[in-house]
């Protein structure tokens, strides 16, 4: 999934960053990818949906404290490839949690504080 690869710049090079704690990277994936699936099911494709779909997942990132940028790009990859409510799980809570999980070992094997908040 393309915007895993801006999540582990993230979480790899500023991980002080809200940005890059587990809640924001975790949660923004998720809750991106389910506002795509909601919008994919209830308009279609069309560029006002993916427009609408983008600025949902935004707006509700930023209500739940939970913004990560990559996962902007998430509601665009479900409703451009037709991703099923399977792609939900994996690859994306599933991808998310093993970059925390990774980010969390080289941070520990660097002696670098990460995270600094887990939700």
């Amino acid at each position: 999934m393309a915007p895993f690869g801006a999540s582990y710049v993230i979480a790899f090079a500023l991980p002080q960053s809200p940005l890059a704690q587990p809640r924001s990277l975790i949660g923004g994936h998720v809750l991106s990818t389910l506002v795509g699936l909601c919008a994919l099911s209830a308009f279609g494709v069309h560029t006002w949906s993916l427009a609408l779909a983008v600025g949902a997942a935004i707006t509700l990132m930023q209500l739940t404290r939970t913004l990560h940028p990559p996962a902007g790009a998430d509601p665009l990859l479900v409703m451009l490839t037709g991703a099923g409510w399977s792609f939900l799980l994996t690859p994306v809570l599933l991808g998310a949690a093993l970059i925390v999980l990774v980010a969390l070992g080289y941070h520990r094997a660097t002696r670098s504080a990460y995270p600094t908040t887990w939700w």
